[in-house]
């Protein structure tokens, strides 16, 4: 249900009294809604969260790198009452989320989601760039790789005549690469056949300092399945830095039926070190959330698969890849927010839950991600058109409002179902 607050307001003044007027009503419902919505998260921890089944995640991206967009999309979330962020593993990337978090939290007295950074043991569909030369293109091609991409990370001069004066200067032409996040749409629809694409592996060093900081709270650890050599390499190069989380996510695809064995493998690597509570994100039909109502029918089989499963491992259960406004109903559908009974009598569920007979729920939450992104980025490129690109959207609280009635409308029907 999407919220809609007027900015308008009818001052006989000078224009500048009216825009500093409107700015400042409208700052005032963005504090308003957020003390009137009701979002059980604004009080309550993320580990809380997921042991009800109402955790939220925001997805930034992998591999999105606009500090600009990360920063307003973590204000804006923060706001919406999200109860955690992931981001890539870069400390420019962790900063942006983590001002976006302050900001929101000087507009309102919120509690803090989690700072979540994500990394890749092997080659991962969410740890690569789109790539090309320009110069290659054809001057008579349609140029589809621009209509197509869902991050507007690729430009051409021709394409791109702004009115306005940017604040910071941007590539013109080609991939814009700190707005690629590796979607991969733009590959087949290349007639020339002229994108590559670029593969990498977040540094094992790197990534541990930053989990030994005091801005990150949570790893995930994105691995194929295949097999889990690679993940266990990755994990011991973390080595005690992974003492310093509150949350191991694991994500990875639906391998059928050797799913669950590659699971328990991998836990059985992780729980000699494992000090905190672990998660398995359930990678449906990855990055593809903004396509349409379809897209979520595959984390959500997957989601009944793994609910299903006698011998999963412990573990939260969440939802991503192709999750939208359409998963909330087809969780309802599959009967999937429920309770169970964790009666584990092991040292793991005790010190995890508080006692060795709790209930938690069935799936602990969702992520959003290209979804996610979307609905605000319309928001977000509508105050760029008129402000620059380096804008910052508490100061332009009419697009910040805007903005959080396209949040809460995808939150809010998650955290108060």
């Amino acid at each position: 249900m999407a919220l809609r607050i007027s900015c308008n307001t009818q001052i006989s003044t000078s224009p500048q009294a009216k825009v500093d007027s409107r700015s400042k009503k409208c700052l005032q419902n963005v504090k308003s809604i957020v003390n009137n919505v009701g979002l059980p998260s604004m009080s309550s921890s993320p580990l809380e969260a997921l042991k009800r089944g109402n955790w939220v995640k925001l997805i930034c991206g992998a591999s999105f790198e606009d500090v600009v967009d990360i920063r307003n999309l973590s204000l804006v979330y923060t706001l919406a009452g999200v109860d955690c962020i992931d981001c890539a593993a870069d400390a420019s990337v962790v900063n942006a989320v983590n001002e976006g978090i302050e900001i929101a939290r000087d507009i309102i007295n919120l509690r803090r989601p989690w700072l979540m950074i994500s990394v890749n043991d092997d080659k991962d569909l969410h740890f690569r760039k789109a790539e090309f030369d320009p110069e290659d293109c054809p001057a008579d091609c349609s140029r589809p790789c621009v209509n197509v991409c869902p991050a507007n990370a690729i430009s051409f001069q021709e394409n791109t005549a702004p009115e306005y004066s940017f604040d910071i200067q941007i590539p013109r032409d080609g991939v814009i690469t700190e707005r690629c996040y590796g979607c991969g749409r733009c590959f087949p629809v290349c007639p020339y056949d002229k994108i590559r694409e670029v593969t990498y592996i977040r540094d094992a060093t790197t990534t541990s300092d930053l989990m030994k900081s005091d801005d990150v709270d949570a790893i995930e650890i994105h691995t194929s399945g295949r097999q889990t050599t690679t993940f266990r390499e990755l994990w011991t190069a973390l080595g005690d830095s992974v003492k310093y989380m509150k949350l191991i996510a694991v994500s990875l695809p639906n391998g059928g039926d050797s799913t669950i064995s590659t699971m328990n493998e991998i836990f059985s690597t992780m729980e000699p070190n494992l000090q905190s509570f672990n998660l398995w994100q359930l990678d449906g039909r990855p990055m593809s959330g903004d396509i349409g109502r379809g897209a979520t029918k595959e984390t959500i089989a997957f989601a009944v698969q793994m609910a299903n499963a006698r011998d999963r491992p412990p573990g939260f259960l969440q939802l991503a890849g192709g999750t939208n406004a359409h998963t909330v109903d087809g969780l309802k559908r599959e009967g999937l927010f429920q309770t169970t009974i964790v009666t584990e009598n092991s040292d793991y569920a005790t010190s995890r839950t508080g006692s060795a007979d709790s209930s938690q729920a069935l799936i602990g939450g969702v992520a959003y991600g290209g979804y996610a992104r979307k609905i605000v980025g319309k928001a977000l490129r509508g105050m760029q058109s008129q402000h620059g690109v380096a804008a910052c959207i508490e100061d332009h609280p009419q697009h910040l409002l805007l903005a959080l009635e396209e949040a809460l409308a995808l939150v809010r029907p998650f955290k108060c179902r």
